[in-house]
């Protein structure tokens, strides 16, 4: 089944609470960039900021942290059992750590790979994993268009999880909209990080459940 979680990069930061209040109701969870101005080049929220969050809502949240060094920042993390927690596979010497940290503390944990990253990087971990994000723009700004050849990575791990057996679910974030989301999610995708397709509409309300129901039609 696949689950929308809003984006909250695009949402009003000044009115927050309210625009959370607003969506609990009709979505699952949330999705929350974290970047470092080091990995990639933009600077989002802090710990005490993603804290804040999970203390005003139940819904489970999807951290993608989009980071070099992710190991202390994830010590300073409040968050509720079951919590998403993505590192990008890039960081390679840290990936086996950063698994085993995410899960010691309840959570679970997931892969981010990024538009001109071979999705094979992320084999050898998926046993191990709850969740691989298939980035479909260049992490860092909200708003990009889909890049198409992502939909071949999302493929690949839908071809490598029947001949496995393994059950990891595939995510995807950047450039997702009305015009493509029932396509995607019959390609397999079933975790949505959507912010611009949501919260640029009038109604984001009425646009998130537009697209809950596309995607429930693939």
């Amino acid at each position: 089944m696949a689950i929308i979680y809003p984006s909250l990069i695009a949402a009003d930061v000044l009115n927050l609470q309210k625009e959370i209040e607003t969506l609990d109701t009709h979505c699952q969870g949330y999705h929350l960039d974290v970047m470092d101005y080091h990995f990639v080049p933009n600077l989002t929220c802090g710990p005490l900021f993603i804290n804040a969050i999970a203390r005003i809502t139940y819904k489970q949240l999807w951290v993608h942290l989009m980071m070099d060094n992710p190991e202390n920042f994830i010590d300073m993390l409040t968050l509720a059992p079951k919590t998403i927690v993505n590192f990008h596979v890039e960081l390679e010497g840290q990936r086996s750590r950063l698994i085993k940290k995410i899960a010691e503390k309840g959570w679970l944990p997931g892969i981010a790979v990024s538009p001109k990253t071979d999705i094979e990087k992320v084999f050898p971990f998926l046993d191990r994993i709850h969740q691989v994000l298939v980035m479909s723009v260049e992490p860092g700004f909200s708003g990009q268009e889909f890049q198409p050849n992502s939909i071949e990575k999302v493929e690949k791990l839908v071809g490598y999880r029947q001949t496995s057996g393994l059950d990891f679910k595939i995510g995807m974030d950047g450039g997702i909209d009305e015009n493509n989301i029932a396509m995607l999610a019959e390609k397999g995708v079933e975790h949505f990080g959507i912010g611009s397709g949501i919260f640029k509409a009038d109604n984001p309300v009425e646009q998130l459940k537009k697209l809950q129901d596309l995607a429930k039609e693939s």
